[in-house]
């Protein structure tokens, strides 16, 4: 009880990941980060009996590569959840992960410059 005579009550949105993730501790955001993408890897099948979850996770990965960000928007789970579920896919073989191509370097000034000047002796 709060001191203001509340009861604070658990969310089930919190019981839901409990129940869909068995209780087991989420990886870290080390693990899969938001922007490693995912796709079903080639000549697999879906798990036997998979959780509607699971499944979910299956039918939106088939599709292409999506992000764990976009897997985790579409299926309106917690991410921390749903690193946990494509971790298990990733260890059984079923999907592959592809860490984001790093992020553009910015050019070097004086290459731009000198590209610049020959466009403007070209082109004026």
């Amino acid at each position: 009880m709060t001191g203001g005579g509340e009861e604070q009550r658990v969310t089930g949105g919190f019981i839901r990941s409990y129940v869909i993730t068995g209780g087991r501790e989420l990886p870290s955001a080390d693990a899969l980060s938001l922007i490693t993408l995912v796709t079903v890897a080639p000549e697999q099948e879906l798990p036997a009996l998979p959780s509607p979850e699971t499944r979910a996770i299956w039918e939106l990965c088939s599709g292409g590569y999506l992000s764990v960000a976009e897997v985790a928007a579409r299926l309106e789970l917690p991410v921390g959840v749903v690193r946990l579920l494509l971790t298990d896919l990733i260890r059984e073989g079923r999907l592959l992960s592809r860490s984001a191509p790093p992020p553009a370097q910015a050019p070097d000034p004086r290459l731009l410059e000198k590209v610049l000047h020959g466009l403007q002796l070209r082109f004026a």
